[in-house]
């Protein structure tokens, strides 16, 4: 089972002396995706396997729950929820897992990176934590694609592999601080990263794209370049993306228990007159009737 993401020597150390596991394995082009759940074990990449390595790549680890730690190139590292880190498949390393396996893991080759080798080195066994946007954003990223069934039943999967490979190499690349090579993938994933921090703060009634453009270190000027580049025209996105969290909202328990106008507050809709004016151009109906129509049905 595991020799389906990397190949690994396995010391299953289960307390009972039950061994209990589970693992998804998918596809995206070059890229492999994995879940996996397991009992406590040890994986080993050892010299004897890394010799048999046709196709030498980059191993991504993001924990779900609890910790792990990882032993690669005379460094070690612990990870925690919310936090990844990245070992070479050329090389040897130890992933220990003594509370059990929560984990996503990928596969890509080094090859579709295209990093200097020096980097690739630098980067492995450090911990991509929490306190890092640009981490907290690939993570993220990562995660969902490892969950999204649908994504991986959609033919047009494929599709996720370059933005993939832009990040990963945006995210390596800056944490070695190396400007010149970090500067490409840091562009190419701008847009991303505009999107990712939008939908962080969409609750906030001051989001603008001055805000937004400042938050980046880049003027208005250019955001408004990059996203029209990307397709998006940015108050129609943050308006679509607002309505979308009212709308379900309105539709679940807090439409129950808050008023219309408190739910259109609490996304940045200030004016109750307004959001239901929006609510009702975009989804044929005010906001009490979509609530009323609801709740009568549930």
């Amino acid at each position: 089972m595991w020799d389906s993401v990397v190949p690994v020597d396995i010391d299953h150390r289960a307390p009972d002396g039950e061994i209990r596991a589970r693992m998804e394995v998918r596809s995206v082009g070059a890229l492999r995706v994995s879940s996996a759940r397991s009992t406590a074990v040890t994986l080993r990449r050892t010299e004897r396997l890394v010799r048999k390595d046709e196709e030498p790549s980059l191993f991504l680890s993001l924990q779900v729950t609890g910790t792990s730690m990882g032993a690669q190139n005379g460094r070690e590292c612990v990870v925690g929820p919310g936090e990844f880190a990245v070992f070479r498949s050329n090389a040897p390393y130890t992933l220990l897992f003594d509370e059990g396996v929560d984990h996503h893991f990928l596969r890509l080759p080094l090859s579709a990176l295209a990093l200097p080798d020096r980097l690739i080195r630098d980067t492995t066994t450090l911990t991509f934590g929490a306190g890092d946007p640009l981490a907290r954003l690939a993570y993220t990223y990562f995660t969902q694609l490892a969950r999204s069934d649908e994504l991986h039943r959609s033919d047009r999967a494929e599709a996720v592999l370059a933005p993939s490979v832009e990040l990963l190499r945006a995210a390596l690349a800056s944490r070695h601080a190396d400007a010149a090579t970090a500067k490409e993938p840091m562009e190419a994933t701008l847009a991303l990263r505009i999107t990712h921090y939008i939908r962080e703060h969409l609750v906030e009634p001051d989001l603008s794209a001055a805000r937004i453009a400042a938050a980046h270190s880049i003027s208005v000027r250019h955001l408004y370049t990059v996203l029209s580049r990307a397709g998006i025209s940015l108050g129609d996105w943050i308006r679509a993306r607002r309505l979308e969290a009212c709308k379900r909202e309105l539709a679940g328990a807090a439409g129950q228990v808050r008023t219309v106008a408190a739910i259109g507050r609490s996304w940045g809709f200030v004016n109750a007159a307004h959001f239901s004016k929006v609510f009702k151009d975009a989804y044929g109906l005010s906001p009490r009737a979509w609530r009323d129509r609801h709740h009568r049905c549930g």
